[in-house]
């Protein structure tokens, strides 16, 4: 059985410190359908996220993001 898997990208508006930006990491995967959250260190405003289109849309990662408070959005879809 094959599994399609994509990629989202997250812009965060705020400047968050690590603690911050971990925490947001491990509550994305905690969401059933995510396989990967990452941040690159020379972008701290960016998170990519691969996901299993199937059991999961974008919205709802962004929608995890938001409800803590900071402002984000989609970028390169």
């Amino acid at each position: 059985m094959q599994i399609d898997l994509v990629d989202v990208t997250i812009h965060i508006d705020e400047t968050l410190d690590r603690a911050q930006l971990d925490k947001i990491e491990d509550e994305l995967r905690e969401l059933d359908g995510i396989v990967c959250v990452s941040r690159p260190d020379n972008r701290p405003h960016l998170m990519i996220v691969e996901y299993n289109p199937a059991r999961l849309d974008n919205q709802a990662i962004l929608k995890q993001v938001t409800a803590r408070g900071v402002h984000a959005e989609l970028i390169g879809l």
